[in-house]
């Protein structure tokens, strides 16, 4: 008698049928189907040994159960993404979910250079300068209401210039006489020392540093012949045309203070009232 071949499942004979052996032991069809076939996630019947079976995630899918959520279009072969757990085609993803480009008003598609400013998105191509019409890319850029500049044109087209050299302000500076000036370039008339942060003056609305507008400009102290500018709450006396440092204004001959006090002129010198009676 003929050794037994049975299904190690259902113990029929596997004599003149198909089978599939798996760890060493004969199946039948139906029963190596219903034992070890996964089940598809879909139409949830079992996927057969002789099926096209596409995974994804841990779910199992027949070959033509594999389909876009929304148009039923074929993934078997094509790009998707999953999206709340439902299968979609590139095509419907992009309508749905993705972006549309400001510039151009086309889908931005997943995975492609994109830029986003203000809650609106570019394809890298299309974020370009308004001026120059190059694309900006990473680098850095100006808004200017509904428009985006580079750096260097917003600075040709709005950037104040400079007085002095006529070169654009890109930031700082100084403004005199309601003009502006880079801090390098706001100098002392004459002798060209940087005057931002100073304190300084002006002439025939040049500016000057208090030392060369003192040593240019201003009367000298008939007493000690320093120039008398007035500047840092200094005060002076004048007299007809002479002026005096208020410390310097003293009596030619005794040295006090005439300051508050009666004098007396007497030539190129003054006098105190006592110095003048003992005359």
């Amino acid at each position: 008698m003929a050794d037994r071949f049975d299904c190690d499942n259902c113990k029929e004979s596997l004599y003149g049928r198909k089978y599939i052996q798996s760890d060493d032991h004969p199946y039948c069809i139906p029963c190596y189907d219903s034992l070890f076939s996964n089940t598809c996630d879909e139409c949830k019947e079992l996927i057969g040994h002789d099926a096209r079976e596409l995974f994804y995630e841990d779910r199992h899918y027949h070959e033509h159960c594999f389909r876009c959520f929304r148009c039923d279009r074929s993934l078997a072969d094509e790009p998707f993404t999953s999206q709340d757990d439902a299968l979609l085609c590139n095509d419907c993803y992009c309508n749905e979910f993705s972006s549309k480009c400001v510039a151009c008003d086309k889908i931005v598609m997943p995975g492609t250079r994109k830029l986003e400013y203000a809650g609106s998105t570019w394809h890298e191509g299309c974020f370009i300068c308004h001026s120059c019409e190059q694309p900006i890319g990473s680098k850095s850029f100006i808004p200017d209401k509904d428009e985006h500049y580079c750096v260097s044109c917003y600075e040709d087209k709005f950037a104040p210039r400079c007085t002095r050299c006529k070169k654009t302000l890109a930031k700082g500076g100084v403004t005199y006489r309601e003009e502006p000036w880079h801090k390098e370039c706001f100098v002392c008339t004459s002798c060209k020392t940087q005057l931002a942060g100073q304190h300084f003056t002006s002439r025939d609305d040049s500016p000057y540093c208090l030392k060369c507008f003192g040593s240019l400009y201003a009367k000298k102290c008939e007493a000690c012949s320093k120039p008398i500018t007035g500047f840092g709450g200094g005060k002076y006396i004048s007299f007809e045309d002479r002026q005096w440092h208020q410390p310097c204004f003293t009596c030619s001959q005794c040295s006090v203070s005439l300051v508050g006090a009666g004098f007396f002129p007497d030539g190129d010198r003054i006098l105190c009232r006592d110095c003048n009676s003992n005359l």
